[in-house]
């Protein structure tokens, strides 16, 4: 099962986790890199709804809503 769990750097930067999470050898993990001020629940939700709307990046869907992305100000 996939956890999140949020991890600190220390003086040297290096990471730490929790003190609480152990990890066995040879574990996979992913490693998200925040930039200050970046809210985590909201950095969250994004991509948590990124598999949702996955289905919208193809070249039909972009054909689709092509005269809704069009300047007005444009020539034809």
């Amino acid at each position: 099962m996939a956890r999140t769990v949020e991890a600190m750097t220390d003086e040297q930067g290096n990471l730490r986790l929790p003190g609480s999470i152990t990890l066995a050898p040879g574990q996979r993990v992913l490693v998200t890199i925040l930039d200050e001020g970046v809210d985590p629940l909201k950095l969250g939700i994004a991509l948590l709804g990124e598999p949702a709307l996955s289905d919208w990046d193809r070249p039909e869907e972009d054909e689709a809503w092509a005269e809704f992305q069009a300047d007005p100000r444009a020539e034809p």
